[in-house]
């Protein structure tokens, strides 16, 4: 654990950085900002000269490795660090100077504790690809197999450790600040961030994770999750089939080879709404790097170290929400916000609902390349302070992951409008989920599990409660003090006779010299 002083002096050190690049000009104008951060923040800056416009993916990219993660992390809370600040974090792109060759092949060697050779018949020494946490190298293994090997960066964990130790004390200390600060909840934003960080960290999670959305992916046509050499892959080391393809970004390239783009827009938008809604499971790093398409048009998804997941009940208000958005159900939208607890009961909900409808209308008139998820969820972030709307850290990856493809789609297809393509998925799901025979289903599917659940509730109270022997009850047992018990007893006495004595004694004394005239 590192002490306050070091945490300190690393705050001050990226304080400098983002104050030259004009980062902390925000911190220190917003009124919401307590007043020993921005003390910090001022002394941070002394001395240097900011540029007029904030670069804040610059700054995080300076810092390092974590930095950028945060940063990334940071662009899915407008409400945190304002819309300038998350437009601009939007382009901070995870690319950094690959390590040494000879650092990958020790590495991958000491993992596996054999040569490179014995594993991998051939092996690139040049990166496809170098990012803050791993890179990957193309590779083809011993028995003929064409793959991707992502390699952790050498030390990189230990480095995480000593940076994140840092946000959680800084975190504590401004929650510890109250108001704003504290409904913000940034202790949790780095609790979270910490544990999305751990995943991305641990390769053979990532792997898993792979693996999990292949299987939930099953009969998903036109999307395709790279299978996992698990005989090549450990915690350092992960070992996947290539994916040839055109990045999803080009689309000029797509276009030339014969692609349809505006059914791969809408294709990457209902494989996204599958993951979210119907499974609860999702990849949420699905940036433009990470899409390709093949030559026979088949979205591939790669690097799966930063996966979501919402549970059912979660994802059953969040469907409701956004069907109730798209059909301008605003009342409905609003109960659901106090039915999950979202919103504090002491508000009114058609206060609320009138909020809402505040933010949705202006879009429900507007031509198809107006209307914006984006736009929608920066509306909805202004109206939480109002309404003392806590963070939800389990929808955060979500409502990232949300922008993210709608730009892809949007990139694809111009004309797409997310409501439309979204909502004819999002109502059968509702059908299907929350109509009458799902009720009845779910009831059936509760009850027999109450029931079958009886007969060892019964077991769990007679081993909490066993019959009566044949031996009669023992009779009431005379309390005896123990030794050790006696001992602090009277050391207690002690303690209390002696102030006892001593008060007296000075009152006697003080009483003595009255008489003697010594004090009046």
């Amino acid at each position: 654990m590192a002490r306050p002083a070091t945490h300190i002096w690393r705050l001050l050190k990226w304080g400098r950085t983002l104050a030259r690049h004009g980062a902390l000009r925000g911190i220190e104008r917003d009124p919401n900002t307590p007043a020993p951060v921005k003390r910090l923040a001022r002394i941070a800056r002394f001395g240097t000269v900011q540029p007029k416009e904030p670069d804040y993916a610059g700054a995080f990219r300076d810092i390092g490795p974590a930095a950028i993660k945060l940063g990334q992390t940071l662009a899915t809370r407008p409400d945190l660090v304002g819309e300038d600040a998350v437009r601009n974090l939007l382009t901070l792109q995870d690319d950094l100077p690959p390590v040494s060759f000879d650092k990958i092949r020790a590495s991958i060697e000491a993992s596996f504790e054999q040569p490179l050779e014995n594993l991998y018949s051939e092996f690139d020494p040049v990166p496809v690809g170098a990012a803050s946490i791993a890179q990957v190298h193309r590779a083809i293994t011993t028995d003929g197999r064409q793959v991707a090997v992502k390699v952790l960066r050498p030390g990189v964990r230990e480095q995480f450790a000593r940076d994140i130790e840092t946000y959680e004390w800084a975190a504590a200390h401004v929650e510890a600040m109250g108001g704003e600060a504290m409904r913000l909840r940034p202790r949790l934003v780095i609790a979270n961030f910490k544990r999305w960080t751990n995943r991305e960290l641990d390769l053979r999670r990532e792997a898993a994770s792979a693996s999990e959305l292949a299987e939930h992916m099953v009969g998903t046509e036109g999307y395709e999750v790279p299978g996992i050499d698990w005989d090549r892959t450990n915690g350092r080391v992960m070992t996947v089939d290539w994916i040839d393809g055109i990045k999803i970004s080009n689309t000029e390239a797509i276009r030339a080879a014969g692609h349809d783009t505006a059914e791969l827009a809408n294709r990457l938008v209902l494989a996204f709404l599958k993951q979210a809604i119907a499974s609860g499971f999702f990849h949420a790093d699905m940036h433009q790097g990470n899409l390709f398409v093949k030559a026979d048009g088949t979205i591939a998804a790669i690097d799966f170290g930063i996966m979501g997941r919402i549970d059912r009940r979660a994802r059953m208000w969040l469907a409701e929400i956004l069907y109730g958005l798209t059909t301008g159900n605003y009342r409905r939208v609003a109960e659901i916000h106090f039915e999950a607890q979202y919103v504090p009961s002491y508000h009114n909900v058609d206060e609320f609902a009138t909020a809402l409808r505040a933010v949705g209308e202006p879009m429900r008139g507007k031509p198809v390349s107006e209307l914006s998820v984006g736009q929608m969820l920066d509306g909805l972030f202004a109206i939480t302070r109002d309404f003392d709307m806590q963070t939800q850290p389990h929808l955060l990856l979500l409502q990232k992951t949300m922008v993210m493809v709608e730009g892809i789609a949007t990139q694809l297809n111009p004309s797409i409008n997310m409501w439309d393509t979204s909502a004819p998925y999002v109502r059968s799901w509702i059908r299907d989920e929350l109509g009458p025979e799902a009720a009845i289903a779910d009831r059936i599917r509760e009850d027999t599990e109450t029931l079958l659940r009886i007969p060892e509730l019964v077991r769990r109270i007679e081993d909490r409660f066993p019959a009566k022997g044949g031996a009669p009850e023992p009779p009431p047992l005379p309390k005896v003090e123990l030794m050790w018990e006696r001992r602090r007893r009277k050391a207690r006495s002690r303690g209390v006779l002696g102030y006892v004595v001593a008060a007296g004694a000075g009152g006697l004394a003080a009483w003595a010299a009255m008489l003697q005239g010594l004090i009046g």
